[in-house]
């Protein structure tokens, strides 16, 4: 968010790009909640980004209190009380390039979600945190993936949650040809990237560096505590 809030405009719009890819998809899965059709879901989940970009609205948030993903919900509110209606009566997009979103895949994605009774607000927390936690685990295969080690990171994936006293570090030792002890340094290393990666994605989405932890701990909080970094 300090990029995308930032003074150079192309890459305050790039950081911005970013993070919509991103994240849309918590918001359209909150807009759904919010008991639209999955059509209109998608059209003011495009039309809505095309506006965000366009006007660059993240740069009235307050840098000293706000996250993105706060922000986001925020600016999407206003957008349905106040926009979704002219929106709908004009072209879609305005004459605006829309951003390339993999909203075909949306109410696919929707779908699978298991029924619960939390609210729109709640659920977006949800699809927000573990969207977040699926990018820092992306970019940590990709890293694998280029160092020529996709099997390893197939293997050593599974250990990134969970007790790590008990872990198959013997079975996976076989698996990879390697020793025990080898298999348990790889995997520390593994977790020690992993919660690199983490606190970088996390700071791109907060005003500053002494924000990290406390969206860090909330995440974990919405996630019931089932994650550990």
């Amino acid at each position: 968010m300090v990029n995308a809030g930032g003074s150079d405009t192309t890459v305050a719009r790039e950081a911005l790009a970013r993070l919509c890819q991103t994240y849309w998809y918590p918001l359209y899965a909150y807009v759904r909640r919010r008991n639209f059709s999955p059509p209109d879901a998608e059209d003011l989940t495009q039309e809505f980004f095309a506006r965000f970009l366009e006007h660059r609205w993240v740069g009235d948030a307050d840098r000293e209190k706000g996250r993105f993903r706060t922000f986001l919900l925020s600016a999407m509110n206003h957008f349905l009380a106040n926009e979704w209606d002219k929106a709908r009566a004009q072209k879609r997009g305005g004459g605006v390039p829309l951003l390339p979103l993999e909203i075909d895949t949306a109410e696919t994605r929707y779908v699978r979600e298991p029924a619960d009774n939390v609210t729109p607000e709640q659920h977006f927390e949800q699809r927000w945190a573990m969207t977040l936690l699926e990018t820092v685990v992306n970019r940590l295969r990709a890293e694998y993936e280029q160092d020529g080690k996709t099997a390893m990171f197939a293997a050593l994936n599974p250990c990134l949650v969970g007790d790590r006293t008990a872990q198959p570090y013997e079975e996976l030792a076989r698996k990879l040809g390697i020793t025990e002890g080898a298999v348990k340094s790889a995997v520390h290393r593994l977790r020690q990237r992993y919660r690199q990666l983490l606190r970088d994605e996390i700071a791109q989405t907060v005003a500053g560096p002494s924000e990290v932890e406390e969206e860090l701990r909330h995440l974990i909080a919405v996630l019931g505590g089932r994650t550990s970094p």
